[in-house]
């Protein structure tokens, strides 16, 4: 039988195993430990970082964790070693996701979803942040995370690609000038097509009505259109093709009354209506090379990135930011929550095998239980709870109390707590309370 580790530091540095070798001599270098004194050393400093990051601990229990681990400490410690992290936590962070080079495969695509969702501060009433996300078609990997504030807006603009790349996006990436920007990389796109937001013509640059052009197509068939769109001051011209889907009358009508909804003053417009009935993609793909059924299918996994997201919020919850908007401790949040992410998805490839949630074959279960599963194994790992100290518990609740303020926690009165003592003493002796 395998004896379990002798000190929380063993425990510890197994889960860090997934984290590139530099880390330690990063912290120094960035200057989020810059010498030893109630944090010892740059593992020490990483347990502060996944205390209140990954686990969610506040700054009074990551200083009561820490007192019954090592030495008492106070939570404007821990606050103040957590704000000189920033900048080291964001350095490892794209230490973990590297660019993989795609020049060696010529011939062959690679499919990336992009998007992007909203964080919020505590009591926000609107966005404060946007995080940026691409991720593998196929092995569902993520390729690149960022942060960015509410006004870096979705575009193409934001993400590393490269020959060989499809970047495969909803309607919030049709802007042509991010569009013209991911070709001039070599990248091909399959973008839901907006087009509302484009100028569309045919391809001798002709205006194109695409309500016209569609509105003889049966229901449940694919039409290709060869386009061109502009942006509005024609700057940008991106050159492919538009793969129509009409839907089902039922579907049709479903899509319509969610544009209903959507649309916040008045009635949508006619032309909004009917093309409502439409599965528009726009793709740079030529539909020799990848067919416009193909086009459409691949379109619809897109929802993984989706599912992605929405497990980040639900498992990790990656949208409750603990800390003020644009503070040094909400960046150190937001990226080391990122970080704890990754460290969770290597760990789940590492036990599982790196091909066990690919989408090339058939699965038989997704990464909803088992993110759960895993979170509950490493938690452990980060408080050290199995090696908190006994003797430690009085200095812990130091750490733990209130600190001084006008307003009291509530006790009993004293009036209440006389006539409690007496109703005691009555109980013991066999009389009543006198009155």
């Amino acid at each position: 039988m395998q004896l379990p580790p002798a000190d929380p530091e063993t425990l510890f540095e197994e889960l860090l195993q997934d984290l590139p070798p530099e880390t330690g001599s990063m912290a120094r270098e960035f200057k989020a430990f810059a010498r030893a004194r109630k944090i010892k050393t740059q593992e020490q400093l990483l347990r502060v970082v996944l205390l209140y990051c990954g686990v969610d601990k506040a700054l009074r229990e990551v200083a009561g964790i820490l007192t019954a681990l090592y030495e008492p400490i106070t939570d404007q410690s821990v606050a103040e070693r957590l704000r000189a992290c920033g900048p080291w936590v964001k350095a490892v962070l794209r230490k973990m996701l590297p660019p993989p080079a795609v020049t060696a495969l010529p011939q062959a695509l690679r499919f990336v979803v992009i998007d992007a969702t909203t964080v919020q501060a505590p009591g926000a009433t609107g966005t404060d942040y946007r995080l940026h996300i691409s991720l593998d078609l196929v092995a569902l990997e993520f390729l690149e995370v960022s942060i960015s504030d509410v006004h870096t807006g979705e575009t193409l603009k934001n993400f590393t690609l490269g020959r060989g790349d499809v970047a495969i996006t909803d309607r919030g990436y049709c802007h042509p000038a991010g569009m013209r920007a991911a070709l001039n990389k070599g990248a091909q796109l399959m973008v839901r097509l907006n087009p509302f937001s484009v100028i569309l013509c045919d391809p001798v640059g002709q205006p194109l009505e695409l309500g016209a052009a569609l509105k003889r197509q049966h229901a449940d068939t694919i039409r290709t259109l060869e386009v061109v769109i502009y942006s509005a001051s024609r700057a940008d011209e991106v050159r492919g093709w538009v793969h129509a889907y009409r839907l089902s009358a039922e579907q049709a009508n479903r899509a319509r009354q969610q544009c209903r909804q959507r649309h916040k003053t008045g009635t949508p417009k006619a032309a909004t209506l009917f093309l409502a009935g439409w599965v528009l993609v726009f793709t740079t793909l030529a539909p020799e090379v990848v067919s416009a059924q193909t086009i459409m299918a691949l379109y619809r996994c897109r929802w993984q990135v989706e599912l992605a997201i929405k497990r980040w919020k639900s498992v990790l919850a990656m949208d409750a930011l603990r800390a003020k908007a644009q503070s040094p401790l909400a960046e150190v949040w937001l990226h080391g929550k990122l970080l704890y992410a990754l460290l969770l998805e290597r760990r789940m490839r590492r036990q599982l095998g790196d091909t066990w949630g690919h989408l090339d074959h058939e699965r038989l279960a997704t990464w909803w239980r088992v993110w759960g599963m895993l979170k509950e194994e490493i938690a452990p790992m980060i408080t050290g709870a199995l090696f908190w100290k006994e003797e430690a518990w009085e200095a812990c609740l130091k750490v733990l109390a209130e600190r001084p303020r006008r307003r009291k926690l509530q006790q009993l009165p004293s009036e209440a707590i006389n006539v409690l003592y007496r109703w005691d003493e009555s109980k013991q002796e066999g009389m009543p309370i006198a009155a």
